[in-house]
């Protein structure tokens, strides 16, 4: 699988806003659009909103959905953040850092899109954390 890329669906209730929010806001590239489905690269991954009339309900906090990013490179991580800033996103959930001074600790920022999908853009201290540390039984936060 060296080969391979992440694909993600996910609903969009408004591609004009959507695209405004990842192409803009993010920097996403832009791929194919139609009536109904934008395509997107985000980090060489494909992103698919397809377009869903109705809204999403609110999530209550983080759990159980969102998606994003795991920076191998802290300045990565803060470059985003920077660009969230520049841009006039809001953070959902502002950077901090989770679970400091553990071999899990992280950076870590949410945002949320226009059409209420949530999305996790982090960089762990320990690279180790990412896949392994699994005598450590935190994952997530408890809410």
């Amino acid at each position: 699988m060296s080969r391979s890329l992440f694909h993600l669906a996910f609903p969009v209730h408004d591609l004009v806003a959507t695209k405004q929010f990842y192409v803009e806001g993010l920097g996403c590239t832009l791929g194919r659009e139609s009536a109904n489905a934008i395509t997107l690269g985000l980090a060489g991954n494909q992103l698919i909103g397809h377009r869903e009339p109705d809204e999403a309900p609110v999530q209550r906090g983080i759990y159980p959905r969102h998606f994003g990013l795991v920076f191998l490179e802290q300045s990565d991580w803060e470059a985003v953040a920077e660009r969230v800033r520049q841009h006039g996103l809001s953070f959902y959930q502002q950077p901090r850092v989770r679970f400091p001074g553990t071999r899990i600790e992280h950076r870590t920022f949410f945002l949320e899109d226009p059409s209420r999908n949530l999305l996790e853009f982090k960089h762990y201290t320990h690279e180790s954390a990412i896949f392994g540390e699994r005598d450590v039984t935190a994952v997530g936060d408890s809410e």
